[in-house]
């Protein structure tokens, strides 16, 4: 395994982040215990999670990830070998069972989370405590423009959030600060006022990142850099496209594309048609088109870590074992000619 440093912290972390957000829901509590004790052992210490897995949202299965993960440190004792990562769910009207509906970044919705996170992971403290996504009306989930909007309720909370967060690094709850799905802007405020008040300062941003969607080159990658508050990549394989079993009519109807018609993020006829030219370049070069798709992700010199995540064993022993793979020169250069062809298919 390879290991970097998360962000300005002295906390080494994997390059390969196990994701866990099919845990409760397509894979069971054993599936999930099974996993994690298998990537630990290959050296897999960096896990993400969150309060709202496992996905597809549902008040039947909120909480359930932490749950299992939660029993896994039980049963092993093995917290302390974990660099652990979880998130607050952000504001959106289609999730109602969360906090009965009253979903926010203020001071007592975040401790709210923290306490309720805290007691389904059986732990005292999480690594890194991350919001899910921007409580503003903003571009992410696939959009590409920012549109204004006059009637957005969201008050400037920045502040707010990194002093409810410096509270909790002092009470020993979580240890560091980090953001996800978010936007240059959000991104570089976070870091102005963290400076400016000496408070918790970005340490990663959870963005999604693959050959299928590289719109983090275009902002965020220079800050990522500069500020040295890396990327945690998700989404890597395109919910499992990027695999080529869709191409290779090795696909299942459990298969999350196939299962859940809401994600079609990865679905169209363009992604369809880039994933093919990847394919085919992938075994030209000896490799797998997931290696192939999990390495460049890897290797790009704005990435903290690279959230994989699965759903069998055979899955996850390749997308831990992509970390072997390199990308060369000669390798980039014709990726970058099909991105220039098919650019960011599904941002």
């Amino acid at each position: 395994m390879q290991y970097t440093t998360l962000g300005t912290t002295d906390l080494k972390v994997s390059k390969i982040c196990l994701g866990t957000m099919t845990w409760g829901q397509q894979n069971t509590e054993a599936e999930g215990h099974e996993q994690m004790t298998y990537a630990l052992d290959q050296g897999v210490n960096f896990w993400d999670t969150a309060e709202m897995y496992s996905i597809p949202g549902r008040a039947e299965t909120y909480g359930s990830t932490e749950k299992i993960i939660g029993t896994w440190f039980k049963k092993t004792g093995k917290r302390d070998q974990v660099v652990l990562a979880t998130k607050i769910v952000g504001p959106s009207p289609g999730i109602t069972w969360v906090r009965d509906g009253k979903i926010d970044y203020s001071r007592a919705s975040i401790h709210a989370a923290v306490e309720a996170s805290l007691q389904r992971l059986q732990t005292d403290y999480v690594d890194l405590y991350q919001l899910h996504w921007p409580e503003r009306r903003t571009n992410f989930f696939g959009k590409k423009e920012f549109k204004y909007s006059a009637s957005d309720p969201w008050q400037d909370n920045f502040l707010e959030v990194l002093e409810t967060m410096q509270g909790l690094v002092q009470q020993g709850k979580i240890r560091h600060f980090g953001i996800s799905n978010e936007t240059p802007w959000g991104f570089s405020r976070f870091l102005n006022l963290a400076e400016q008040h000496d408070l918790p300062r970005v340490q990663t941003v959870q963005n999604p990142y693959s050959l299928l969607n590289r719109t983090y080159e275009i902002g965020m990658s220079e800050i990522s850099i500069r500020e040295k508050a890396g990327l945690i990549a998700y989404s890597p394989m395109g919910f499992g496209m990027l695999s080529g079993k869709y191409h290779k009519g090795l696909d299942k109807p459990t298969d999350r594309i196939n299962q859940f018609k809401q994600y079609s993020r990865y679905n169209s006829e363009i992604s369809k048609k880039a994933t093919g030219e990847y394919l085919a370049l992938a075994e030209e070069n000896g490799m797998t088109l997931a290696e192939m798709s999990l390495a460049f992700v890897s290797t790009r010199p704005f990435v903290t870590a690279n959230i994989i995540g699965a759903t069998s064993m055979e899955q996850l022993k390749e997308n831990i074992g992509s970390i072997k793979f390199d990308i060369s020169k000669d390798l980039m250069k014709e990726i970058n000619a099909i991105h220039q062809k098919y650019s960011n298919p599904a941002p």
